[in-house]
């Protein structure tokens, strides 16, 4: 099962993330459209803090994401009124229309096949409002050639060591990944491992997937803050509208 291993030790390895700081530029880009937004899904949700924090700003979260593992993490977080489906991006599937949809956290980036982006952009557009808001981030070509590709990060707290490994990013922009966690209990330690790959799509690509897929790119900018992306951004995060449906 994919994260399941990755779904323990995801919380404790992710404390340098900003929920709140997330949350609060999507709610100002939200609240920046004249349509009012009140559904929101959050796609590859994980282990749901994004969601919860989307959730205490007033927002009606559907939280989707291909793991169980994960997802049984976010049931703890949102409680039992919260819906949650256990599907991959590509097979989104609801039960009407959402106002916005976001993806965040590079989960795009998680996905190497063309295709299968092309199909999570179509399958939210099918979902969203007329007018409704996509939002979402991607790891861009240069953290890939620069950060990640080839290098080894350790991270070690009260929980877990946690060894990243990167393999050399091929002419497609993937990098392979491998996680290997050590947990200790009662003087033995044990290792588990997740691999997996990630895709640096460059801006033109994505852009006109998402034109295919009945989206205006509002805006594309350099990480959470309101600055255009640059040559040395790390992560692009993408504001797009889904276009008016013709009659």
């Amino acid at each position: 099962m994919p994260y399941s291993d990755f779904s323990n030790y995801y919380d404790c390895l992710m404390t340098d993330v900003d929920y709140e700081l997330i949350a609060r530029w999507i709610d100002r880009k939200l609240a920046g459209h004249t349509k009012v937004t009140n559904t929101v899904v959050d796609l590859a949700c994980g282990t749901g803090t994004l969601s919860l924090r989307l959730k205490e700003l007033g927002y009606d979260m559907i939280c989707v994401d291909g793991s169980y593992d994960m997802l049984s993490k976010a049931r703890e977080k949102l409680g039992g009124n919260t819906l949650l489906l256990c599907q991959k991006m590509q097979r989104l599937d609801l039960y009407g229309t959402a106002d916005a949809v976001v993806c965040t956290l590079d989960s795009i980036s998680h996905v190497t096949q063309t295709a299968l982006v092309k199909e999570i952009f179509r399958r939210a557009s099918l979902f969203l409002e007329d007018g409704g808001v996509l939002i979402f981030d991607v790891n861009t070509p240069y953290k890939h050639r620069n950060i990640l590709s080839d290098n080894i990060f350790v991270m070690e707290n009260d929980e877990v060591y946690c060894v990243w490994r990167n393999f050399p990013c091929d002419e497609n922009g993937i990098v392979e990944i491998s996680m290997d966690f050590f947990t200790e209990s009662e003087g033995v330690y044990h290792r588990s491992t997740e691999s997996f790959s990630e895709r640096a799509y460059d801006i033109v690509t994505l852009s006109n997937m998402l034109k295919d897929a009945e989206f205006d790119v509002e805006g594309i900018f350099d990480g959470y803050t309101d600055n255009e992306i640059n040559d040395t951004s790390q992560r692009a995060v993408f504001v797009a509208v889904r276009r008016k449906r013709k009659a």
